[in-house]
């Protein structure tokens, strides 16, 4: 098998697996607990939050853990919102977003707030114009704009964005699910309020997160009870958990080396797919340098993106067509519709996501099979053509 779809999620890394053993067996204890086992539990704890920390140039006090990227969403979307004074009840966020976030706004306009879902350009890029266009002036609580798309890949200003939102006085949130460790991240110079993250993106392991809350900026807790994360998010932490984030968090964002093999990777790839597929579309900003390294979404004419999943996955190749969110159930890709692609055309996006352990020759040998793969499916889609009976057979006599 070989792995093309680290945009769903990475596996974990050996180093990981390793800092994590200890608080797995040994060192079990609840960090909350005031023994033996409880401060060595609470230890670990506190060196993972100023790891992460680092990597942010920010407090440790400043992070706070959770169960992964969605919760971290879901904490700052409605915490920030639950927080905001009664006038304040408008959202901006772009089209293009996580489903966590559009489902999460969504929901608040059940409480009474209304959302502005900003639009975005043919490459999936939201213009800072449009989303100051779209502040209210004393009511917009929040702006959410993601990073690095899930889908496309493409990086979105969120600098620019950020300047903005603080010259209105409206907090910035960033989803940096995809970015982080990828791309430099500046919390100051971007003028970020919130970010998000989670760690199986980052070779992390499942089901932990964290999000970076800025000093003075008011949350509700999402959860609550227990006291825990200074009371800003309740429940007994995963201690295994952080201490891999935290592990992870370091590998990665000290390899620089490592995104930059990534680009040149992807630049290599879709030059050769180019050559192949003269007709191939490329979904996102064409030019690899504006997209998060490793990351390339195509179009191949006539081909559903499913279909060419399943295809693939049965020659030993695992790549995605879309939100891993959304796997299963092959609904058009809100990105793609949002970048003006037609319904039929937001289906046939194909995703491929390189990581660390992916090498050139891999995919040299990934392109020589490809156009068989290919070929196939258009005879099977020619031959299924020409048998589907007309409507005038298909009617009763």
């Amino acid at each position: 098998m070989h792995y093309f779809d680290h945009a769903a999620t990475t596996p974990l890394d050996e180093s990981v697996l390793e800092a994590m053993k200890p608080y797995l067996t040994t060192d079990f204890g609840n960090p909350s607990s005031v023994h033996h086992y409880g401060r060595e539990a609470r230890a670990a704890l506190e060196r993972s939050r100023e790891t992460v920390a680092a990597t942010l140039s920010c407090d440790p006090k400043e992070i706070v853990f959770t169960s992964g990227g969605t919760e971290s969403v879901n904490s700052i979307l409605k915490g920030a919102a639950f927080a905001s004074p009664p006038r304040a009840r408008h959202l901006v966020v772009s089209a293009v977003e996580h489903s966590c976030v559009l489902e999460c706004a969504d929901t608040l306009t059940n409480h009474g707030y209304s959302v502005t879902a900003v639009g975005v350009d043919s490459q999936g890029r939201v213009n800072p114009r449009d989303i100051e266009k779209a502040i209210r002036p004393g009511e917009t609580f929040l702006i959410s704009v993601m990073a690095a798309n899930n889908e496309v890949g493409t990086l979105q200003p969120i600098g620019e964005i950020g300047n903005i939102a603080r010259g209105y006085k409206v907090l910035f949130h960033t989803d940096a699910v995809q970015a982080y460790g990828k791309i430099p991240l500046d919390l100051e110079k971007q003028s970020i309020d919130f970010l998000s993250v989670s760690g199986h993106k980052i070779y992390g392991p499942k089901g932990v997160g964290f999000f970076y809350q800025g000093k003075g900026r008011e949350l509700v807790p999402l959860l609550q009870g227990g006291g825990q994360e200074r009371d800003r998010r309740g429940g007994t932490e995963n201690v295994a958990g952080i201490v891999g984030l935290a592990e992870a968090a370091k590998r990665l964002c000290g390899d620089n080396l490592e995104q930059g093999r990534l680009r040149v990777l992807v630049r290599s790839f879709q030059d050769r797919l180019k050559e192949l597929f003269p007709d191939l579309r490329i979904n996102g900003a064409e030019n690899p340098d504006q997209r998060i390294p490793g990351l390339l979404n195509i179009t191949l004419k006539g081909l559903q993106g499913e279909t060419l999943v399943h295809s693939l996955d049965a020659r030993g190749y695992a790549v995605s067509s879309g939100s891993a969110c959304a796997a299963g159930s092959a609904p058009p890709s809100h990105v793609l519709l949002a970048m003006g692609r037609t319904l039929k055309e937001a289906k046939q996006g194909l995703r491929f996501s390189f990581g660390r352990h992916n090498t050139g020759e891999e995919l040299n040998e990934f392109l020589q099979g490809l156009p068989s793969v290919i070929q196939g499916l258009e005879m099977m889609s020619s031959f299924l053509d020409e048998e589907e009976p007309s409507k005038d057979q298909n009617k009763t006599k």
